[in-house]
């Protein structure tokens, strides 16, 4: 697999020589290319809208440059709204997951290690670019204690046809807690090219990936009592105990990935348009989730078969070949349909002996697997539909997902349905550990979900989502208490389980963006959750909300805008998630009832030209709290006050 990959990869290459110009085209056209005029003409600058971003799904939005509640809320280390998730305490570690969001349209199981993920560039968090300038966009954020946050990307097309973009984000992290420091990196690059005749389109990417965190397990029962009753000797956070003060975790990866496609018929005039493609994609990625640590702890993680040097490494090698075929008609629409062999490789370098059973070492197997794609024009109804299924191979899986829209004057309207089968991820099925009560072998039954979706986007009106999933055989880490002799608890493991119920579960999630007086706004998020049965499978607070009031405004004749107010976010009490560090998991317990405390940050934004600068007083309010009972997770208490500031920087070349 490795050798045909290797060669889909390098046979293209040859084509990037076929570098000719060709005519300026309607700009709203997402594959046009770009004239010498735009590219090379001194002191002409193009339009922000020429400035265009490519999704996988070869979406195409153009850069945004402005400065909304919009950007300050994706001022984060995952450069995405973060109101469903409550980050721990340091930047660079896992989000609890405050709502739910479940992946529809995976055909094969994943390696796990799901918490320590959030970071990670998965395949459509890849994006290309099409610009008629070189383009760096810098990211920088301060960081908790000491360190710092920087993403920097640059692209440029080198002829209107070829595109490359390279980036690098790392972060760097130490922390107000004993043995909490993160360091991780991600690095990648893209190409994208058409051809003159835009018959052929090429698009690769290569990434290198390692997200490496200490783990302390949280804070240990003195100094969580300490830290909940405000004690005077514990205003240093350095001074608390953690449970573990000599492990680590590392989420290693790196991916080539290659996707082609070729224009066999086609036609584009004023009153028709079809188009015949032949397409193939493959990539292959290896990682790892490592968990390691200098001495066992046996109160705190149970019982280990060595007292030090364990060493937990988890690996997945897999890989992807896909072909098929497309064609787009003005009438009948689009269609989409292919065939794709998958290869996987998971598991350990020793087997398990347990006394009752052998654990093994390795799940080794391959899939072969139908796509297929639709999309159509109904009346004033956009209609899409796209499914897949395992037609051989080791597991079953297949998925639907259907949606239907319609553009009325002042508001948008989307309804869905999505049907998925597939099996749970690796470490649900296999895990082996030097720790005693982490290794496992199952055979769990795939998790059947279904999902009906509706949404309203009106920037008029309201913008409101509600999703109602129903689950069955829904697998999830639960939480195993570890005791002593007298009974008293000291410790926690998950452990994997299936649900013997159906599962439902409803989201609706309203947002509204208020202007008014002419310079202030009050934008409101506001989110509701019910799951159904209440037995601590799926935990998830009843209400989430979030309010920002500001004020917005240019400043020294419009060569500044200023944007600056208070933002509260608060959600209801409920049985938060725990974290383990062995795993990387997020794990359901019914022992804690965490939240119901408010989080006020109050904000000074600016814009300078393409600079828009940040600063924030995160959790101001701690500062005049009556109580310290904020937490990320069980025993993780969520950030302290905290001052940060940072920017984002656009240069046009």
């Amino acid at each position: 697999m490795k050798r045909l990959f290797l060669l889909l990869f390098l046979m293209p290459l040859s084509l990037l020589g076929q570098r000719e110009k060709a005519p300026l085209q309607n700009r709203n056209d997402p594959n046009r290319s770009i004239s010498n005029k735009e590219v090379t003409v001194e002191g002409e600058k193009p339009p922000i809208t020429d400035y265009l971003i490519i999704s996988q799904k070869r979406d195409t939005t153009f850069l945004d440059t402005t400065l909304t509640m919009a950007k300050d809320f994706k001022f984060n280390y995952l450069r995405k709204d973060d109101f469903e998730y409550m980050p721990f305490h340091n930047v660079g570690q896992p989000y609890n997951e405050l709502g739910k969001s479940f992946d529809l349209e995976l055909l094969s199981p994943r390696l796990g290690s799901r918490a320590r993920h959030q970071g990670y560039y998965e395949i459509e968090d890849i994006l290309d670019y099409h610009v008629p300038t070189p383009l760096s966009d810098l990211y920088f954020k301060t960081v908790v204690n000491q360190g710092q946050q920087l993403e920097a990307l640059f692209t440029s097309n080198l002829s209107p046809q070829f595109n490359f973009s390279i980036s690098y984000k790392g972060v760097r992290s130490a922390g107000d807690y004993v043995h909490t420091l993160t360091s991780s990196g991600n690095f990648k690059i893209t190409t994208h090219y058409t051809s003159k005749n835009k018959r052929y389109r090429l698009r690769i990417h290569t990434t290198f990936q390692d997200h490496f965190n200490e783990e302390n397990g949280g804070l240990e029962s003195a100094s969580l009592e300490g830290f909940m009753n405000d004690e005077a000797d514990f205003q240093n956070r350095a001074r608390l105990e953690p449970n573990l003060t000599d492990a680590e975790s590392l989420l290693d990866g790196k991916r080539f990935y290659i996707d082609q496609d070729y224009e066999v018929i086609g036609k584009k005039d004023s009153t028709s348009y079809y188009s015949g493609r032949i397409y193939s994609k493959a990539y292959y990625e290896d990682k790892f989730y490592q968990f390691s640590q200098t001495s066992a702890d046996e109160t705190f993680l149970g019982e280990a078969y060595v007292s030090s040097n364990l060493q937990d490494k988890t690996n997945l090698e897999e890989g992807m070949i896909e072909a098929g075929a497309s064609y787009d008609h003005h009438i009948f629409g689009f269609y989409k349909a292919g065939v794709a062999r998958h290869k996987y490789n998971y598991g350990y370098d020793r087997l398990i002996n347990q006394g009752s059973g052998t654990i093994t070492n390795r799940l080794i197997g391959e899939l072969y697997q139908f796509k297929a794609e639709f999309a159509k024009r109904i009346g004033k109804f956009d209609v899409t539909a796209n499914g897949g299924v395992n037609i051989a191979g080791a597991v079953d899986g297949q998925f639907f997902n259907g949606q239907a829209s319609y553009k009325f004057q002042d508001f948008d309207v989307k309804a869905g349905l999505a049907i998925s089968s597939r099996a749970p991820d690796f470490n649900y099925t296999l895990h082996q550990s030097d720790y005693l009560n982490y290794n496992w072998q199952n055979n769990f039954n795939n998790i059947e979900k279904q999902e009906l979706s509706f949404n309203i986007a009106s920037e008029k009106y309201i913008n409101a989502q509600v999703t109602f999933t129903t689950l069955q055989d829904h697998v999830y880490f639960a939480q195993s208490l570890i005791t002593n002799a007298n009974d008293e608890v000291t410790g926690y493991n998950a452990t994997p389980l299936q649900a013997s119920e159906s599962i439902t579960y409803l989201k609706i999630k309203i947002s509204k963006d208020i202007s008014f007086l002419r310079h202030f706004g009050f934008d409101n998020t506001i989110m509701y959750q019910n799951v159904t049965p209440t037995d601590d499978i799926i935990n998830v607070p009843d209400l989430t909300a979030r309010s920002t009031f500001y004020y917005k405004n240019r400043l020294f004749k419009k060569a500044l805008l200023l944007q600056t107010g208070i933002t509260a976010k608060y959600f209801t009490e409920y049985n938060m998630d725990g974290y383990d560090p062995v795993l990387g998991e997020f794990y359901s317990q019914n022992t804690d009832q965490l939240g119901g405390f408010p989080m006020v940050d109050i904000f000074v934004n600016a814009k300078i030209r393409q600079t828009r600068i940040f600063f924030k007083l995160e959790h101001a309010n701690q500062l005049f709290a009556g109580d310290t009972n904020y937490f990320s997770a069980p025993r993780n208490p969520y950030r302290d006050f905290a001052i940060r500031f940072g920017l984002v920087w656009n240069f046009f070349l």
